[in-house]
């Protein structure tokens, strides 16, 4: 059976790697991942991030590195993550004053190419990694995610799609995945329970500037397999895809510690064939 290699999201555990990233990330490859993508260094140089993922035995597959970060030194903070030697970086996250809809969304995909060039120049590949405000329609129709991609070259911005979040938006991972064939080298393995329409959702991603508004359900993030997403489904497309790479993250762990909700994904998917 054809399988992917599997990384996580350190921001999935990212207390741990607070306190301990060597540790950590030794813990990583016993769970038994093969690689890592980073959200941040913890304070950290590039060099010494470097030298605890070799010494844990895994490969620096990708970074996650903040919008507003690359945009402010695109040059500096690129180099630093090819020192790391990421084959990739994606754009995490926009702030609610960049998202699609905004006066700065146009701006901001001109933007997204620039740190694409910059990125290409250092033999990184950019990535975009949604959420589901992207599913927002433009005036033409077109979903602002597909509009991203419709602008900027293939060469210079490829698909992270966060199969959670496209199923929050209404839509089909699996379908997703299988729509940028070619141009989905990182697929996002994310677990959820969705009840109603529960108003929490960004909370729980830790940011704090979101709208409030009153909930009408609820929602948790769960280890991989434990929740609403037909796995299966999508690890397949992401094999018909042509990913390199399938990447865990839970970004709350839910009554569980964080290393507990990775292994209990890792073994899901080792339960699957891989």
């Amino acid at each position: 059976m054809k399988t992917l290699p599997v990384a996580v999201q350190v921001y999935s555990v990212r207390g741990d790697a607070e306190k301990d990233l060597l540790g950590t990330l030794k813990k990583i490859k016993e769970i038994g991942y093969e690689g890592v993508e980073l959200a941040g260094l913890y304070d950290h140089t590039a060099a010494e991030v470097k030298a605890a993922i070799v010494e844990a035995g895994l490969i620096p597959v990708s970074a996650h590195v903040p919008f507003q970060e690359l945009v402010a030194d695109m040059e500096g903070v690129v180099s630093q993550y090819a020192e790391i030697g990421v084959e990739f970086i994606a754009i995490p996250y926009l702030m609610e004053e960049d998202r699609p809809g905004t006066p700065k969304f146009e701006g901001n995909v001109k933007l997204f190419e620039e740190i694409g060039k910059v990125c290409k120049a250092h033999g990184i590949q950019t990535l975009y990694h949604n959420h589901d405000f992207e599913f927002t329609k433009m005036p033409d129709g077109r979903y602002a995610l597909d509009y991203i991609y419709d602008t900027i070259p293939a060469d210079l911005l490829q698909t992270e799609l966060d199969t959670c979040w496209v199923k929050v938006a209404g839509e089909d991972p699996a379908a997703y995945v299988r729509k940028y064939t070619g141009r989905s080298p990182v697929v996002h393995l994310k677990d959820f329970h969705k009840e109603g329409r529960p108003a929490n959702m960004y909370e729980l991603i830790g940011t704090t500037v979101e709208k409030k508004e009153a909930s009408a359900g609820s929602f948790e993030f769960r280890p991989v397999g434990h929740g609403d997403q037909d796995m299966p489904s999508i690890l397949q497309a992401s094999l018909e895809a042509g990913a390199k790479w399938v990447v865990v993250e839970q970004d709350q762990s839910n009554g569980r510690t964080p290393m507990e909700a990775i292994t209990l994904s890792r073994e899901y998917l080792r339960s699957l064939g891989w």
